[in-house]
């Protein structure tokens, strides 16, 4: 496990457009994904323990974020070759056993996270209604750990701005997670 922190985002760039199967085996893309007020977009996995630390507060997120109009997408862009775990038979047992209520997507040819610069699983994305970037941040305080219920909430605190005002906070603390495992 190689810990990586996000880089500062490149604020006001545009969301990558993007077509990529579904564990639903469906194509989805970045405007198919969206909401009327903006977009997440996360590069998880499913072997990573920081990803395993917060996916029951991904899901408490993702469905507080679409009441407000931002629409969620998870993407994996691992190889499985090393990590068998992450494999696009495991991405749907672990989306059907952790009740994701967002798309979870297979990036096979790494070109998706290439494309948004993503660097580590979780690595967090949040655009505005524009499609701006406006959040690259972490999610919570918590790391590796599991969080406690009075953490503050970083990711969904500056979505939910982002959704009312299209503008991300000034102050952001980068992510960290296991690196993205390339081909």
């Amino acid at each position: 496990m190689t810990l990586m922190h996000t880089p500062v985002g490149d604020f006001g760039s545009v969301a990558p457009d993007f077509t990529l199967q579904g564990i639903d085996e469906k194509q989805w893309t970045r405007d198919g994904c969206t909401g009327e007020n903006g977009l997440l977009v996360m590069f998880i996995c499913n072997h990573c323990p920081y990803v395993k630390a917060i996916q029951q507060r991904l899901v408490s997120d993702a469905a507080e974020l679409q009441k407000h109009g931002v629409g969620v997408v998870a993407i994996m862009s691992n190889t499985p070759n090393d990590y068998p775990e992450d494999s696009f038979e495991n991405m749907k047992l672990v989306a059907k056993e952790k009740a994701y209520n967002f798309p979870y997507l297979i990036d096979e040819t790494q070109q998706v996270a290439k494309a948004y610069g993503a660097i580590c699983t979780p690595d967090f994305f949040g655009y505005d209604k524009n499609m701006e970037l406006q959040y690259r941040g972490r999610l919570d305080e918590s790391g590796v750990n599991v969080g406690a219920d009075d953490m503050k909430r970083d990711l969904l605190e500056a979505m939910v701005v982002v959704a009312k005002t299209g503008k991300g906070p000034a102050e952001q603390v980068a992510s960290m997670g296991c690196s993205i495992k390339w081909m």
